[in-house]
C-alpha cells in the first residue's frame, strides 16, 4: 500500500520507480488528496486500487484480496516461463533453425532445401523440437515460440 503524497519520492514516483528496476509487485494507492487524472495514471501503470481516504474496511479487504490474487497469477506466469526458457535452452542449434522454419509456415520440404539438409532430418529435427518443449501441436508450438519472442523468418520467395 502507498501514499500518493509519500515523504520525499511520492508515491507515484516510486511505483515509477518500481516498474523501471523491473519490480513487479501489486500496488494499492491511498490517498486523501486524490484526483482523476492521478487515479488514471497509478492505473495505467498497474495499480491494483486506488482508494481515496475515507474509504470502507471493506473495499480495501477487496483491494488487497485482489492485489494478492493478481500477485499469484503473475507468479506463476513468471514460473511457467521461465520453465519453457529452460526446454527452449535444451534445444541444439539444428533444432532452434527448424523450429524458425515451422513456427514461419513453412513445409518439411521447404525448410529441407533452405536448409539443405534431408526431409528426413527436418522431421527428425522437428520432432525433437515438439517434445522438448512439450508442443501438442503445430498451433501451440506457434504459441510457445511467440511467449518466447522467437521472430518468425520471412515468408516472401517460398518455394512450393
Amino acid at each position: 500500500m502507498l501514499d500518493v503524497r509519500l515523504p520525499g519520492l511520492g508515491g507515484l514516483d516510486f511505483q515509477a520507480e518500481l516498474a523501471k528496476s523491473q519490480i513487479k509487485i501489486p500496488i494499492i494507492f491511498v490517498t486523501a488528496h486524490g484526483d482523476v487524472p492521478m487515479s488514471v495514471k497509478a492505473m495505467k501503470a498497474g495499480a491494483v486500487e486506488f482508494l481515496i481516504k475515507p474509504f470502507r474496511e471493506q473495499d480495501i479487504l477487496d483491494a488487497v484480496r485482489l492485489a494478492l490474487e493478481r500477485d499469484r497469477l503473475q507468479r506463476s506466469q513468471d514460473q511457467a516461463q521461465h520453465e519453457l526458457k529452460a526446454r527452449f535452452e535444451t534445444l541444439t542449434d539444428r533444432e532452434r533453425e527448424v523450429m524458425k522454419y515451422v513456427v514461419s509456415g513453412f513445409l518439411n520440404k521447404q525448410t529441407a532445401a533452405r536448409m539443405r539438409i534431408s526431409e528426413i532430418t527436418v522431421k527428425v529435427h522437428r520432432h525433437n523440437v515438439m517434445n522438448k518443449l512439450d508442443a501438442k501441436s503445430l498451433p501451440d508450438l506457434v504459441r510457445i515460440a511467440d511467449i518466447l519472442g522467437i521472430s518468425r523468418l520471412e515468408a516472401a520467395g517460398r518455394e512450393s
